[in-house]
């Protein structure tokens, strides 16, 4: 292969990951988006003093934690087509996206919630006392009191996940979602006049590595920024 042809090729690979890429980084804040807030509502569920609700909501997470990932997108993308002859999600690209989107969501809520409600119950329950003598209501005990203190007992394993999250978004492949690694994976099938070639997939690699280590960068420094809450 001579150096022209090789470099025709990376800028053509180069081009296909970005825009792998930028779905990849799509999915991957939608779902923070969207698993963030659930995943403290189903905690507040789980912790319902209303036995039938806190079962139901333990029995849901214990089922989306137990199965895989893969498994749930799989579901969430043809049962209703399947079972129901809906056409939920669409066609596309966007329907894809979509459909992957509400997989992730739903999946990284429960775990996000297990870490919600560790940290919430992890706030020695004297301090809850010491805000209803204040005459502070619940809600303002929780945002004042357990709020601030949960935050940093949640912040490591909540970092644990995100980054988790990164290299999830690869699973989203497994509906022909056209992320990051099914862009790298299209040159050993053929894709823009290339086939047979593995080197891109290596490539897709750098991508994660990059993005992890700006994360693991960033959340160093907030786990600094809150080390006034040790203790």
């Amino acid at each position: 292969m001579s150096f022209e042809t090789f470099s025709n090729q990376f800028q053509i690979v180069f081009n296909s990951l970005n825009i792998g890429f930028l779905q990849t980084l799509k999915l991957f804040f939608v779902t923070l988006l969207g698993a963030l807030p659930l995943g403290l509502i189903i905690s507040f569920g789980s912790m319902s003093k209303i036995k039938l609700i806190s079962k139901f909501v333990r029995a849901l997470v214990w089922i989306i934690r137990g199965s895989p990932l893969m498994i749930q997108i799989l579901i969430i993308f043809y049962l209703p087509g399947l079972a129901f002859d809906m056409q939920l999600w669409g066609g596309g690209e966007s329907g894809r996206f979509f459909a992957a989107s509400v997989a992730f969501i739903i999946n990284y809520a429960c775990y996000f919630s297990e870490i919600y409600r560790g940290g919430i119950q992890g706030v020695p329950i004297g301090q809850h006392e010491a805000g209803q003598v204040l005459g502070l209501t619940k809600s303002q005990i929780f945002r004042n009191i357990t709020l601030i203190q949960m935050v940093k007992r949640i912040v490591p394993p909540m970092c644990n996940e995100i980054i988790t999250l990164v290299k999830d978004t690869s699973l989203a492949r497994i509906i022909a979602l056209q992320e990051l690694i099914w862009a790298g994976q299209s040159f050993l099938k053929g894709s823009h006049g290339i086939s047979g070639q593995i080197w891109p997939l290596f490539f897709t690699g750098v991508y994660y590595l990059l993005f992890n280590g700006l994360l693991t960068v960033l959340f160093g420094k907030l786990e600094k920024k809150l080390d006034y809450f040790r203790g």
